[in-house]
């Protein structure tokens, strides 16, 4: 894999930028929470994800999302990462998502 040109982490960069604002601009950040969530590590949630999943492929989908959210959730609200583990739940959950493609072929 090659590394990204400087032009195109600059790009990726303000995209990111971009989305965070808008998700800030629709969900400010509050007072500070009243009751904190438990903590949990990555690994825990991959292997909870991965469990929740319905098929092998979705199984195998858990660890490559993980690790994408991990990386970009230094750089956005918390509450923007937890949705983004939620809608990763949902699809992993998902009985009508086929990421292999044989529902499509079935239809």
């Amino acid at each position: 894999m090659t590394q990204p040109s400087t032009r195109e982490a600059i790009s990726n960069a303000l995209q990111l930028r971009r989305e965070v604002e808008s998700f800030l601009d629709r969900w400010p950040e509050g007072a500070a929470p009243s009751g904190a969530m438990p903590s949990i590590s990555w690994p825990q949630l991959e292997r909870q994800l991965t469990d929740l999943a319905t098929t092998p492929a979705k199984q195998q989908m858990a660890g490559p999302l993980v690790s994408a959210t991990r990386k970009q959730a230094p750089f956005k609200p918390p509450e923007m990462v937890l949705r983004e583990i939620l809608c990763i739940a949902a699809v992993l959950m998902d009985e009508t998502f086929d990421p292999d493609g044989r529902e499509a072929a079935m239809s």
